[in-house]
């Protein structure tokens, strides 16, 4: 599934504390939590717990640096401070890689060769990006000239998720920067190391103490809810559980803040007979059950053409029996642990509600053999169930997949589209025609043909219904990221 990276020989968690103003700081009343390895259910450090006096200090020094030595720093100054960040990202890339595993229980190769290059690229990207910026100019015959400038849209404040947590958090951030914006960070409370990390790296590169600041803590009542009231952000991105989102929208609506939300997903996989089923089943493995399933983009609902259903199946379940579950710093493993032991017994809830709906576990559903400690799961294929079952309709964000057999392209276009979520899809044809035909007809933000999880930063990204508001990525995040003024010069 990916070029196999050996791990580094010493691995080192470390306590996170909160970075305000360029220092790290405790809470002020002391309050911590414990970090858990989801991969040994172990106690592998601890983290400062913040609320609303922290939330106020980091929003209080963003908004100082707001108009500090960030706001007069040149265009390509910026633009090099936000590529240096990429660098230094780089440079210590086995030792947040390290880091990742061990809060996520994510194989190491997968944090070595997709999060952190990812990340340091969302830096490079957005300050290349920066270059070619533009805005708009429009002549009114000979009464005036039109045109509009773009400035900072404030205080952002970016709440992160723990699947993937320093690739999205750098895909809030570098955009944010690279608009001239301030920000505070709420990374998720499960995976707080890398972006602990980022605190210091900023710093390296030279952005000015305040314009970064990280938060640790929970949502209620806490860190997430302080940061999502709070009168002076001006707005928020959040990715993560739909739930949650329709919690900080109505938060928000108190101060009228912008919002950017990526959301949940149950996105699926459409198999047409015509397709190249060997590469189908290479790239559905990894859509599937790579990170444990917990991708938001994982196309969780697969339908197969009924002409090649039981010929999929087959090769299919073989080849998901061959991937290995276990340490994620072993090199042998595809699939690691799952992230708290929580999330185990919600995703593990599922599969027990697939049997009681009728469905039929073809591979998978159990804890590895050998595998005592952590939150460990066999990734698991489920058929039997019509359109209406829970495990077909939620979302369930784990190693699991159920398998639908069609007869028709209307039909799977129908089922395909019943679900609350609209993020992505991926269709397999080799009809050209037809990719184009069912591709329009997908009610989803992003639609892959003959492939996935294939991303052009330039592209817009985002879902449709209750998996997101608005779309990022190129022009699409400065605009979120940015206010237009328009100046109207009469002649």
């Amino acid at each position: 599934m990916a070029i196999q990276q050996a791990a580094p020989t010493e691995v080192k968690a470390i306590d996170c504390l909160h970075y305000i103003d360029g220092k790290y700081v405790p809470s002020l009343d002391g309050k911590t939590f414990d970090n858990v390895n989801p991969a040994t259910g172990e106690k592998i450090g601890i983290v400062a717990e913040g609320g609303k006096q922290e939330v106020d200090l980091a929003v209080q020094a963003a908004r100082k640096a707001l108009n500090g030595p960030w706001k007069k720093m040149s265009a390509n100054d910026r633009i090099a401070v936000i590529r240096r960040i990429g660098d230094i990202i780089l440079e210590r890339k086995d030792e947040l890689a390290a880091l990742e595993s061990l809060d996520t229980g994510k194989p190491f190769w997968l944090s070595s060769s997709i999060d952190i290059p990812r990340s340091a690229y969302n830096f490079h990207f957005f300050a290349d990006y920066l270059r070619s910026l533009g805005t708009e100019a429009y002549q009114m015959d000979d009464v005036a000239i039109n045109y509009a400038i773009r400035r900072p849209v404030g205080v952002v404040g970016l709440i992160n998720p723990w699947n993937l947590p320093l690739l999205l958090l750098t895909w809030k951030l570098a955009p944010c920067l690279a608009a001239g914006n301030t920000a505070v960070l709420k990374p998720a409370e499960l995976t707080p190391m890398t972006a602990t990390v980022l605190g210091e790296i900023c710093s390296d590169a030279g952005v000015p103490d305040g314009v970064v600041n990280i938060v640790h803590g929970f949502g209620p009542n806490s860190a997430g809810s302080a940061l999502t009231e709070h009168p002076d952000v001006n707005a928020i991105s959040f990715t993560g559980e739909t739930t949650t989102g329709k919690i900080i929208m109505a938060a928000a609506a108190k101060t009228l803040k912008r919002l950017s939300y990526e959301l949940g997903g149950k996105n699926p996989n459409i198999i047409f007979a015509d397709s190249n089923l060997d590469e189908v089943i290479e790239t559905t493995l990894k859509s599937s059950f790579v990170n444990q399933g917990e991708v938001c983009l994982c196309g969780s609902r697969i339908y197969v053409e009924r002409s090649v259903y039981d010929q999929f199946l087959t090769k299919f379940v073989a080849r998901t029996k061959e991937l290995v579950v276990g340490d994620p710093f072993d090199p042998k493993t595809k699939i690691g642990a799952l992230v708290s032991e929580e999330h185990y017994e919600r995703v593990t809830g599922y599969i027990e509600l697939a049997k009681q709906e009728g469905g039929q576990i073809l591979t998978g559903g159990r804890r590895p053999e050998g595998l005592d400690k952590g939150f460990f799961l066999e990734p698991t294929i489920i058929v039997g169930l019509d359109r209406s079952c829970r495990v077909v309709k939620e979302e369930i964000f784990g190693p699991v997949v159920t398998v639908i057999p069609f007869d028709t392209e209307e039909e799977v276009i129908d089922q395909a589209n019943d679900t609350h979520y609209g993020l992505s899809a991926s269709i397999w044809t080799n009809d050209l025609r037809r990719a184009h035909r069912v591709a329009a007809q997908i009610e989803a933000g992003i639609i892959w043909v003959n492939t996935w999880f294939l991303r052009d930063l330039r592209t817009p990204f985002g879902g449709m219904k209750q998996s997101g508001i608005g779309r990022e990525g190129g022009m699409h995040s400065f605009e979120f990221y940015s206010e237009l003024s328009n100046i109207c010069i009469k002649l």
